[in-house]
């Protein structure tokens, strides 16, 4: 039988793992029940045969039991590997992973010690901007950040006079987008070790911005997503990035005239459980959700801030929010696009074609963004909406 169960285990869909899990205790009880009905059955039965024949029948059930039913440790029955490690021991599976780099010398001794909280820090780049990246990297300690760039234009050798450079991990590929980044190459079991995940813009000013009292008051607001205020003089694009002079953290915004307007009640994006995507900062937990959210092959993520409240660990109006009192500047500098190198990026030329195409493209990906979600809120019966939009009456 343990066979059995182990080749079951080994075959099943991914899909079908945790319900299999989780079925076989009752499967077991249900032939239990099955059994005791069908032995009281036979024994009624048999008190009409000839002692012989009796025998024989009561003996062959007993083996027939044997053998359908052997003592399984409750532990076993119980018990669920990760998907793809059924054949290994569970003592030696290693789930997890993380961006740290291994020296190749020295003792591995040290590396039972247990390892200092830290969080990272993501930023799609080009080497145009290169130095207001400087800026936002050197903000972030070494010891409590790792730091990873994605690099658009393949420029990868010309950051390394950077004194953090050879400390940060370097993804390149040509003309793709931060949320093409990190579908591929931030997964949640390879960021598991990190606390809060920064997905920063590369056009930011962090003149006013402080990493560790970022953190402090995120983890003291019990913000599972957020995002640094913009400065009231840097490019804003929704209202409810722009900084608020009063306290640390504002959850939400006002607008009492013109369409969507946002009152004390309002309990949806963008009035509030809403960031935008320029410079987010996910817990653990909250990325872990995101990270599933996004879609594969729409790589500008548009619409996916309007979403991102279903993965707040809670309510989108407590666990979402924008922090004040440590502010960025917005410099709005078009970087994507350039299909053509020849073509620097910011030229009339560029402005004229490419941004408008990476524009409608932007579009698209939203309405069919939002044509998925409809769909997949429809087919999936077993899901219950926390956020239903208010029926017609």
């Amino acid at each position: 039988m343990k066979n059995l169960v182990y080749s079951i285990a080994q075959t099943e869909p991914s899909n079908k793992r945790f319900i299999f899990c989780n079925l076989l205790p009752m499967i077991v009880i249900l032939s239990v029940v099955l059994f005791l009905a069908s032995f009281f059955l036979t024994v009624g039965f048999q008190q009409t045969l000839p002692a012989v024949l009796r025998n024989n029948i009561t003996s062959d059930l007993h083996s027939h039991v044997h053998m359908r039913l052997p003592d399984l440790p409750d532990k076993c029955q119980a018990h669920c590997k990760p998907l793809g490690s059924e054949p290994l021991p569970k003592g030696i599976v290693s789930e997890t992973s993380n961006l740290d780099m291994e020296s190749l010398l020295g003792s591995h001794e040290k590396k039972h010690i247990k390892r200092a909280s830290k969080s990272l820090l993501a930023i799609p780049v080009g080497i145009k901007q290169k130095d207001v990246v400087n800026g936002i990297v050197s903000k972030f300690p070494s010891t409590q950040f790792v730091v990873m760039l994605f690099h658009y234009d393949g420029e990868v050798d010309k950051w390394r006079d950077l004194k953090w450079s050879d400390g940060a991990l370097h993804v390149s590929a040509i003309n793709q987008t931060k949320w093409w980044f990190a579908k591929r190459f931030l997964h949640p079991d390879i960021v598991a070790e990190y606390d809060y995940i920064f997905l920063f813009d590369e056009d930011l000013g962090v003149k006013n911005f402080h990493p560790l009292r970022y953190l402090s008051i995120v983890k003291r607001e019990g913000l599972e997503i957020s995002q640094p205020a913009l400065d009231l003089k840097s490019q804003i694009h929704h209202r409810i990035t722009a900084r608020s002079k009063k306290g640390d953290v504002h959850r939400r915004m006002y607008k009492f005239n013109g369409s969507s307007r946002c009152y004390k009640n309002s309990t949806a994006p963008p009035c509030t459980g809403w960031v935008e995507m320029m410079a987010p900062v996910f817990s653990r937990a909250a990325w872990k959700c995101v990270w599933h959210l996004i879609q594969n092959d729409l790589i500008y993520a548009w619409g996916l801030d309007y979403k991102l409240g279903y993965c707040s660990q809670g309510d989108r109006t407590i666990n979402v929010g924008v922090v004040d009192s440590e502010y960025v500047f917005h410099k709005g500098i078009p970087t994507l696009g350039r299909d053509d190198k020849k073509v620097p990026a910011g030229s009339a030329a560029w402005k004229e074609n490419d941004r408008i195409k990476v524009r409608q493209r932007s579009y698209t990906e939203q309405i069919l963004f939002n044509k998925r979600w409809k769909k997949a809120t429809q087919e999936d019966k077993c899901w219950v909406d926390p956020y239903p939009e208010p029926k017609n009456t």
